[in-house]
C-alpha cells in the first residue's frame, strides 16, 4: 500500500492526515474551513486517492494557517507515500472544463518543488474563503511533495468554478502521474536513477 499518515502539531494548527494513493476516492474531511473541505473532497474523488483530513486550526484569526498547513501535510504525505517513486508514470496533465471555466494543469514528480500558477480569480472571497489562499495551498503542497506543478487558467470568470476546476484538474494530473506503469514497475523513471 502506497499510503502515509501525517500528524502535524503547531501552535496554530493540529492536523491528522492520511493519504492512500491506491484508493477509490473516499474521503473524510473536517478542516474547520467549509470551502477547503469541499475542495479536498473533490481532490480525493478526482485523483482516486483515499484521503482523511482532520484539522483544529486558529480559524478565529482567519483560514490562512489552516489552508497552508494542510497543504504542507498533504505534500509530505504524498512524498512519503511515493517512496523512491519506482514504477510511477511520473508525468500527468489535464485540461479540465467546468462550465465557462477551462483549467490546464501539468505535474512532474521531479524531486524539485516548484509551482507555476496563473489563475485570475475575480473576487477576493468565495463565501468566507479568501481566494488568495488557493495559491498558498498549492505552493505549500508542491514544495513539500517535491513536485513541479503548473496550473493555468485558459478561460473562466466565476471564482468558485475557477478554484474548483483547478483542484479537479490537479487531482486528475496527479492521479495520472502517481499511477504505476506496469511495463516499468521496477524502474525509477529518471536517467539519474533517483527522483
Amino acid at each position: 500500500m502506497r499510503s502515509q499518515t501525517i500528524e502535524r502539531n503547531t501552535l496554530e494548527t493540529k492536523i491528522n492526515l492520511s493519504l492512500n494513493l491506491d484508493g477509490t476516492g473516499a474521503s473524510d474531511i473536517a478542516t474547520g474551513c467549509g470551502f477547503l473541505d469541499h475542495m479536498l473532497v473533490l481532490f480525493a474523488k478526482h485523483g482516486r486517492f483515499d484521503l482523511t483530513v482532520h484539522c483544529d486550526g486558529d480559524t478565529y484569526v482567519d483560514d490562512h494557517h489552516t489552508v497552508e498547513d494542510i497543504g504542507i501535510a498533504l505534500g509530505q504525505a504524498m512524498k512519503d507515500a511515493l517512496g523512491d517513486c519506482r514504477g510511477i508514470v511520473r508525468y500527468g496533465n489535464m485540461i479540465l472544463p467546468m462550465d465557462e471555466t477551462l483549467i490546464l494543469s501539468a505535474v512532474d514528480i521531479s524531486g524539485r518543488g516548484m509551482l507555476v500558477y496563473h489563475l485570475d480569480i475575480p473576487t477576493e472571497k468565495v463565501g468566507t474563503f479568501d481566494t488568495e489562499l488557493v495559491e498558498e495551498f498549492f505552493i505549500a503542497f508542491a514544495r513539500n511533495a517535491n513536485i513541479t506543478l503548473h496550473i493555468k487558467q485558459l478561460d473562466g470568470k466565476n471564482a468558485h468554478h475557477i478554484i474548483e476546476g483547478a483542484f479537479k484538474s490537479v487531482a486528475r494530473s496527479l492521479g495520472q502521474a502517481t499511477a504505476i506503469d506496469e511495463a516499468y514497475k521496477n524502474e525509477i523513471p529518471s536517467t539519474k536513477g533517483v527522483l
